[in-house]
């Protein structure tokens, strides 16, 4: 295993860059536990910690595209860096605003401002499938170890989150999520010898967005639905947790769940594809849906922690394959010079969909016995599933290049 993955490092600077992204990426796992655990410890309401998340999970989606049409017309590293030190100026201002007591709308407010935080996950991807343009296993299996340390951001982040929230302040997992997000961003954005060249924008060419492509709507609602199995489990792993007197395990339980799909992204990505992504992408779909009755079923009778962790492990190991698969798909439908903005509307309804889990859940955790919001993530996979196989036919990768693709070559361009 170590061999096959050794070989993505030889081009210079790939192991500089993927260093500073995992770095920048705890931030995206460290927030949604921190956030939840300080108005939940500060203002007592799960309800206002989701529906805090949600707003800012919310204006995330929709700044997140726009960031990527910023990136791929002019630069990683020329929208990185602003975007980083905008960010981090509303995340202080949440800070001191439940330190000093203000009211709940200031939150929200500051919150829903921190909509400018550069999408390294995808920049990564995008360096890969400009260094291995030419190579589709390489890239299948670059999308797999993104997708794997994406995952491990997930093992450690919800750990670290709890950890210094338990045991030093609420506000502490928050503010160390902000200055690791920070200095990962601008040490990645440092990188620029393996950042990609911007593609050439012909004048006379309109570029439309990137949901002209069927298949890239089918894709956003998928990851939609798969973003609320994300929400959901989080915010309902914790209440549970809490409601049986071991909250400070919750960050534990969550890692499992990444653990489970970072070992399924690493092995994933050492099978060599035999279908096409299309029929690769249902199939981790459908293993998702069946996979996620598991901690459902552990919920539901009242399974003490021990048995939901392993339910939760096996549960995580469904979400790897469709996530490397689907990002796949999304790197072989856009054109190359929009494949920061196309990404990033994939994020993007990752995002709104953990926002609209993350709110359910809440809702759910202070109205129903524990493990019942264990329905909710169950739910959004069979969902997924029914929007991926209705939408089967669009997900197909063109077999030549059309004229679209052949414009989008690269030019050098002046830093």
């Amino acid at each position: 295993m170590l061999a096959s993955y050794r070989r993505l490092f030889a081009p210079p600077g790939t192991v500089a860059f993927t260093l500073a992204g995992l770095l920048g990426r705890l931030t995206m796992s460290m927030t949604g536990v921190a956030l939840v655990v300080l108005l939940s410890e500060r203002r007592g309401s799960y309800a206002l910690a989701g529906t805090v998340a949600a707003a800012g999970l919310v204006t995330g989606a929709i700044g997140m595209p726009l960031m990527g049409r910023l990136v791929d017309r002019y630069g990683q590293a020329r929208v990185a860096v602003p975007a980083t030190v905008y960010n981090a100026v509303p995340l202080l201002g949440l800070l001191l605003c439940v330190r000093l007591g203000a009211p709940d709308w200031t939150l929200y407010a500051c919150w829903a401002a921190c909509a400018a935080a550069p999408n390294l996950g995808g920049m990564a991807r995008a360096r890969w499938a400009h260094l291995y343009r030419d190579d589709p296993a390489a890239r299948h299996l670059a999308n797999s170890f993104e997708q794997s340390l994406d995952e491990l951001c997930f093992m450690a982040g919800p750990v670290l989150a709890m950890v210094l929230c338990t045991a030093v302040a609420p506000e502490a997992g928050l503010l160390a999520a902000g200055v690791f997000g920070s200095a990962g961003a601008l040490l990645f954005a440092a990188q620029r010898r393996t950042e990609p060249p911007l593609a050439d924008r012909t004048p006379d060419r309109r570029h439309g967005s990137p949901l002209r492509i069927p298949g890239l709507r089918v894709l956003l609602l998928t990851f939609l639905a798969t973003g609320v199995v994300f929400g959901s489990t989080e915010l309902t792993t914790v209440a549970y947790a809490d409601a049986l007197g071991h909250k400070p395990l919750a960050g534990a339980l969550l890692a499992l769940v990444a653990a489970g799909s970072c070992a399924a992204g690493l092995v994933f990505g050492l099978l060599r594809p035999r279908r096409a992504p299309g029929a690769r992408f249902l199939s981790g779909v459908t293993a998702m849906a069946l996979l996620l009755l598991l901690p459902l079923a552990a919920g539901l009778g009242g399974a003490g922690l021990a048995l939901l962790g392993v339910a939760l492990f096996a549960a995580g190991t469904g979400t790897a394959p469709t996530m490397v698969t689907g990002m796949t798909l999304v790197q072989e439908l856009l054109p190359r010079r929009q494949l920061n903005e196309g990404m990033a509307v994939a994020v993007s309804g990752i995002v709104i969909g953990i926002s609209a889990g993350a709110a359910l859940a809440g809702a759910v955790a202070e109205h129903a016995a524990p493990g019942t919001g264990y329905w909710l993530p169950a739910g959004a996979a069979a969902l997924a599933l029914l929007i991926a196989l209705a939408g089967r036919r669009h997900l197909r990768a063109p077999t030549a290049p059309s004229a679209e693709r052949e414009s989008g070559r690269v030019v050098s361009t002046a830093r």
